[in-house]
């Protein structure tokens, strides 16, 4: 595999300086609270345009924000650069479809428990896909850990002492207090940050039940941030318990009711994860012409995220994954890659 070394902080992928980012939020984000909700059509139109440096909400097969992705792929929003932290479904689907030409990843290149995945690996093997850095997932955080305080990088002594520091972007300098080397991780201020949450209201406070992984830093880094939420509820639920607020509505600039908007990965203690249609992909991903075929029949042979569900089993399935999580323990067994 080949990363591409940035040595150059101006030319820094995801990277911008403070100042430039609070001009754009003076201009670009309020306080006032006005009604955000709109269609998942509308919001991937508005809000991802070809060449954005995207970032996915959620952490390995947990909460990520798939509908979104889906609906990406069928508006054949191309050329992105992606922030990829942990093993996501969502950048593999979309280096699947093309999507995607560049790539700043941590751990990137597996489907969590269910083994390595081959289409992101073939399209960098192939020269579609580049990856530009590498950095621990740790490390990534921090990013944009430093983007949501509004600093230009974030001290670490992460990579010290590793190949993977000269991968990083990262600079290094001599401490002052202690005078000794210590690492610092570029900032990452994304063009656009999708999550999916558990429940929000129509200005965007967002509730998420269970780990948050980064969400709130992306949220606070991101220009613009699209929230796909499982309900829509109304203001009071919100005000009734103010502090399960994790992203406040300020940062947010869309927000769409996506029941299920996760599929196939878990929506904690709302649905599991659909090991029957993970292994329809897994299967799939094994050749580009079942790729392909699995992408026309789930993504762009769906008009929208709601016929994506009936193609998947609809109301019967999406039961027993309730069922399934409720249950709490054992989780299912998990698909295995065959071939």
């Amino acid at each position: 595999m080949t990363i591409t070394k940035e040595t150059d902080v101006s030319r820094l992928y995801g990277w911008e300086h403070p100042d430039k980012m609070r001009a754009y939020r003076l201009e670009h984000k309020s306080f006032a609270k006005k009604d955000k909700v709109t269609t998942l059509q509308d919001a991937v139109s508005r809000g991802v345009k070809q060449g954005d440096y995207i970032v996915f909400g959620g952490m390995g097969s947990v909460r990520n924000p798939i509908a979104a992705v889906h609906e990406v792929i069928r508006q054949k929003i191309g050329d992105l650069t992606i922030g990829t932290k942990g093993s996501q479904h969502d950048w593999q689907l979309l280096a699947a479809a093309g999507n995607i030409t560049k790539a700043e990843v941590s751990y990137g290149f597996a489907d969590e428990v269910r083994g390595l995945a081959r289409p992101a690996r073939s399209a960098v093997e192939s020269g579609r896909l580049k990856v530009l850095s590498e950095t621990t997932n740790a490390g990534f955080q921090w990013r944009f850990t430093a983007a949501m305080k509004g600093l230009s990088f974030y001290p670490t002594r992460s990579s010290l002492g590793t190949d993977t520091l000269q991968y990083s972007g990262s600079k290094t300098i001599i401490d002052p207090f202690t005078n000794e080397q210590v690492e610092l991780l570029p900032a990452c201020y994304p063009d656009v940050a999708v999550i999916h949450v558990h429940r929000a209201d129509r200005y965007g406070n967002c509730q998420i039940d269970g780990n948050v992984a980064e969400d709130i830093e992306i949220a606070h880094a991101a220009k613009f941030v699209l929230v796909t939420a499982e309900e829509i509820v109304h203001d009071e639920v919100i005000q009734n318990d103010p502090a399960l607020t994790k992203i406040p509505y300020f940062v947010v600039d869309a927000v769409v009711e996506t029941p299920y908007g996760s599929h196939p990965n878990q929506a904690p203690g709302l649905y599991s994860f659909d090991e029957d249609h993970w292994q329809v992909w897994l299967d799939a991903s094994l050749t580009d012409e079942n790729v392909e075929a699995y992408l026309e029949e789930y993504v762009y042979g769906s008009d929208d995220h709601y016929a994506y569900l009936e193609k998947i089993g609809g109301l019967r399935t999406l039961r027993q994954l309730e069922k399934i999580e409720k249950k709490l323990a054992p989780y299912p067994k998990v698909a295995k890659r065959r071939g």
